[in-house]
């Protein structure tokens, strides 16, 4: 009598088999709303997909799950594709997910959010992190498909703004699974670049659509460029296509030729720049020289310059001295000079800027008369300015001013006589003249 009763296990059993055997239950594609979402260790996740009316179970194991570019969250509203079966254990039906993708908005652009709100929360897109880009680089580094559109307009604009700039080329893959490792291995290889030193570094490629650009919105390629210690350029599709990248970055180019624009400065405004500057010098030089002029001339009507004489034998020996060391510093200074023009010169032989060598020598040439005459001038103001101050020590001696007739007198007690009170008729004093001294009387004392 009890053969005819079933185990829960058979019965289950047979319902697995039943529901495995339905091909209606496989491959099915079934559309709802995640909840109780849960990842395990192992790489499996377990959720619950619901609509309005009913739910059911479901996993999906990390075989299928790995290549997934975004993360399910609850509350999310997914379309999957799954098969129908019983776990034995429980008797309970539930869902094998073999895929999944976002309801309503592609899974990449969801992936895409998601990152960057992540990154953004860790605070890699503050202002304050991200490094200044060099004025006057000269060496580049250029991460980007070797073989493509942006890495010959990127040279090209380099090369016709900024000739004298070094490019350094780190070939990577740009699109592909392969493309995010491949990037990160060249963002590394630029840091860890010994000579020359990398001075910026433009990480980009052409446009394309979002899964051609993908491998700039993985979060590696994001943290590679945020620890770099070399300041990074994105440079990544067009003006329209925002990548990780463009956050992370230390300056977001709308091109590739836009990287290259930004990275250099125009040689043109640098040449205009030099030359309003060499104005300005020459004016400024104008300017010293009639106002030296004008000292010069106050100091040709002076007393001190017309009678040197008595301390300027003293000085003379000074003045050697002086004009000893200031021989030594021009000459010093004009070794410096000709060891800068000698540098100049080797690097513009690297670079074989013919036409900047002939205007560097010109230059040379020019700079060294101005020094000649500005160190002639110098030298020529500190004497006068000697002489002057030579003068004025003359002109402010109490021997020079009792020699013009003036004297000092002192009563009998040797005490100086500042006023008529101080003496009364008959009283002995002592006049102290430029060349010594008389004895007198005061004979009357009159008020002024």
């Amino acid at each position: 009598m009890e053969s005819r009763y079933l185990t829960v296990h058979a019965l289950t059993k047979y319902i697995k088999r039943k529901f495995d055997a339905d091909p209606h239950l496989h491959e099915i594609m079934v559309k709802g709303e995640i909840s109780n979402f849960k990842q395990h260790s192992s790489g499996h996740m377990y959720f619950t997909l619901k609509d309005e009316k009913a739910r059911i179970l479901a996993v999906m194991f990390a075989r299928n799950n790995q290549q997934m570019k975004f993360k399910p969250e609850n509350g999310m509203k997914v379309l999957i594709k799954a098969s129908i079966t019983v776990y034995e254990s429980s008797g309970q039906y539930q869902m094998y997910v073999s895929e999944m993708q976002p309801d309503g908005i592609g899974q990449l652009y969801l992936a895409y959010e998601q990152l960057r709100a992540k990154l953004e929360q860790e605070g890699m897109f503050r202002p304050d992190h991200k490094k200044a880009i060099p004025k006057y680089p000269r060496t580049i580094g250029v991460i980007t498909s070797p073989t493509g559109a942006a890495i010959r307009d990127i040279i090209t604009t380099i090369k016709r703004r900024y000739p004298i700039a070094k490019i350094m080329i780190y070939p990577a893959l740009v699109q592909g699974e392969t493309a995010a490792p491949s990037i990160v291995k060249a963002v590394q290889q630029a840091n860890e670049q010994d000579s020359p030193l990398i001075d910026v570094l433009i990480v980009g490629r052409g446009g394309g659509s979002i899964e051609e650009l993908w491998a700039f919105n993985e979060e590696i390629v994001a943290r590679a460029i945020y620890t770099s210690n070399i300041p990074v350029i994105s440079a990544v599709g067009h003006e329209t296509d925002f990548t990780i990248c463009d956050f992370v970055a230390d300056m977001r180019a709308p091109t590739p030729t836009g990287a290259a624009e930004l990275a250099v400065p125009h040689i043109d405004e640098l040449v205009e720049r030099i030359l309003t500057r060499q104005s300005r010098l020459i004016r400024g030089i104008k300017e010293k020289v009639e106002l030296q002029k004008l000292r010069l001339n106050r100091i040709q009507r002076s007393y001190a310059f017309r009678y040197p004489k008595v301390l300027y034998d003293q000085k003379m020996e000074q003045l050697d001295k002086q004009t000893e060391l200031l021989t030594r510093n021009v000459q010093r200074v004009l070794e410096q000079k000709h060891m800068q023009q000698e540098l100049i010169q080797k690097q513009l032989v690297r670079n074989h800027p013919n036409h900047y060598i002939k205007k560097a020598n010109q230059d040379l040439a020019s700079l060294q008369k101005n020094l000649v005459r500005n160190t002639e001038l110098i030298l020529q103001a500190k004497r006068q300015a000697f002489l002057s101050k030579i003068g004025k020590m003359d002109a402010l001696s109490p021997l020079k001013i009792m020699e013009r007739g003036y004297n000092v007198a002192y009563d009998h007690h040797g005490k100086l006589i500042a006023s008529i009170k101080q003496v009364k008729p008959k009283d002995q004093i002592e006049l102290n003249l430029a060349d010594g001294m008389v004895e007198a009387e005061i004979i009357a004392v009159k008020e002024r």
